[in-house]
């Protein structure tokens, strides 16, 4: 019998490169793809939203069988297994490349043992969002993915996009924020000091730490909407939990 995967949780943040560092063709390509004023005025400080204009600095990742997560983080320093901002974190801290190297190690780890599949990828909004923007940058810094993170959008046994989930695989017209399911289902918010919106911000201003701990906050609020939803809506869909 083959042994069921392990589940991981992850979720990453991106400093959006200023705009006066992207080159003027891709500013005017970006600007004329723009569908009003508003859209237009809000480009520039949004690049991090754009496939290859962000640079990742923190990749959080929750381990939902063994309750333990790492931060990946931007920095110099030991790698520790107790953060001291996040006690029972381990830390691992490195420039992008080396960062994005070991999510890639991470997720496809089996522990040397041959029966063992890969880890479950879970994920709020990793297919439209995460998953492209790791694999794209880490190609554009010559760093290979060690599996694709957006397979088959109708099975989740390889990787559990949430969002799609609760949006039924796009059946229902409304979306809704990782923060507005959370209070739905009695799962503390990551809601703290800074937001996805401030990240590049708060990056320029050297906070690193403080974006660490912001993308932890999402990783465990996820993996526990997970475990919320593994029991009871998950098995309803092709390669669900207990659908293995």
């Amino acid at each position: 019998m083959t042994p069921s995967p392990r589940t991981l949780v992850f979720d990453i943040e991106v400093a959006g490169f200023p705009w006066d560092e992207v080159d003027e063709t891709t500013q005017r390509y970006l600007l004329k793809r723009a569908r009003n004023n508003a859209d237009r005025e809000a480009i520039p400080g949004r690049t991090g939203l754009y496939p290859g204009l962000g640079k990742v600095i923190a990749i959080g990742v929750w381990c939902v069988e063994d309750a333990a997560g790492t931060i990946l983080l931007e920095g110099e320093g030991p790698e520790d297994p107790n953060w001291h901002l996040d006690p029972g974190t381990h830390i691992f801290r490195g420039d992008e490349a080396a960062l994005l190297t070991r999510f890639w190690q991470m997720i496809q780890d089996t522990g040397g043992d041959p029966d063992q599949p890969p880890a479950r990828v879970v994920t709020f909004n990793g297919r439209g969002y995460d998953g492209p923007m790791l694999m794209v940058r880490s190609a554009q810094l010559g760093v290979a993915p060690s599996r694709n993170l957006v397979p088959n959008r109708y099975g989740i046994h390889d990787h559990c996009d949430l969002f799609d989930v609760l949006t039924f695989m796009g059946s229902t017209r409304d979306r809704y924020s990782l923060d507005y399911w959370c209070r739905r289902f009695d799962v503390e918010s990551s809601k703290g000091s800074i937001d996805g919106s401030q990240v590049a911000d708060a990056y320029r201003e050297g906070r690193i730490d403080e974006i660490g701990q912001y993308c932890m906050r999402d990783v465990r609020a996820t993996a526990q909407l997970y475990e919320k939803l593994a029991p009871t809506i998950l098995p309803l869909f092709k390669g669900g939990p207990d659908a293995e």
